[in-house]
């Protein structure tokens, strides 16, 4: 977590992610990436011509905008001490966060999220189940301030196929072991995945003895929908985050089995870490 990065637009989310950014950056001795992306239309019509529409005298007043507001919130909440580099991006928000994360060897994305529901959640989602779906590093949504050294209990939904976790385990480790908190790995046990509870504590069992997890405990919650059940378990034992790992569906595949990763980002006011799991 030495490399942060914090996409900003200025909203009430975007500076609790900030802030919960720099707890983390402070622990981990590291610095912090602060992006505020501005999303321009450009001509379609011509490939050798990707015209921004926008003039240039627009761009300058734009960006010295965000500078003001950059500066205005690393003086309110900003330690002189850490390290806090702004720029301001033109482009398509995803895409552009994409090249940034590549470009500057970002390990972290932290990230505020105001949720999303309905026909919204559906067609559009949020910008932060983007991210989550898109990353090539974890992202961390944040919707509401916490103080990073109160994260001590940490739900870790689990679907017990140990192909291609391995990865997504050593960070939940990782994260784990920087917040010196207990995991609370849980199988959410649903009609249409139902498995005898005895069954499943074995199967729970062997998974953390496989990966030498330390400080956990191992549980089954019973509810009708994976997203729910995760949900609603984490409230149960007041959990201070959710770590879970994605697929990063796209498309068609993406709209009809959707991720409970990004449900979950939607519909839970606890930070959420998530990483995609790589095949």
């Amino acid at each position: 977590m030495k490399k942060i990065l914090v996409p900003c637009d200025f909203s009430e989310q975007a500076v609790s992610a900030f802030r919960f950014a720099i707890d983390v950056a402070t622990q981990a001795k590291g610095e912090i990436h602060l992006i505020n992306v501005v999303e321009v239309p450009v001509l379609h019509d011509s490939v050798l011509m990707p015209v921004m529409a926008f003039e240039e005298a627009l761009f300058k007043e734009l960006r010295e905008k965000a500078e003001k507001q950059f500066k205005k919130i690393r003086e309110k909440y900003a330690p002189e001490r850490l390290k806090v580099t702004s720029q301001v991006i033109f482009g398509p928000v995803s895409r552009m966060l994409a090249d940034y994360i590549e470009g500057n060897e970002i390990d972290l994305v932290v990230m505020g999220t105001r949720g999303a529901s309905g026909v919204r959640e559906v067609l559009i989602g949020s910008n932060a189940e983007k991210m989550v779906r898109n990353s090539s590093v974890p992202v961390i949504a944040v919707k509401k301030y916490v103080k990073a050294a109160t994260i001590k209990n940490i739900v870790f939904p689990n679907t017990l196929n140990t192909e291609h976790q391995e990865d997504l385990v050593m960070k939940v480790k990782a994260l784990q072991s920087f917040f010196k908190a207990t995991l609370h790995i849980v199988w959410i046990n649903t009609p249409t995945n139902f498995t005898r509870d005895s069954v499943t504590h074995k199967r729970l069992q062997a998974f953390a003895k496989r990966f030498m997890l330390k400080d956990f405990t191992i549980n089954v919650f019973n509810d009708p929908y994976e997203e729910a059940g995760t949900i609603n378990f984490a409230q149960e034992i007041g959990a201070d985050m959710i770590a879970m790992g994605t697929h990063g569906r796209k498309g068609i595949a993406h709209f009809f089995s959707g991720s409970v990763a990004e449900d979950v980002v939607n519909h839970v006011d606890c930070p959420i870490w998530t990483y995609t799991i790589k095949k």
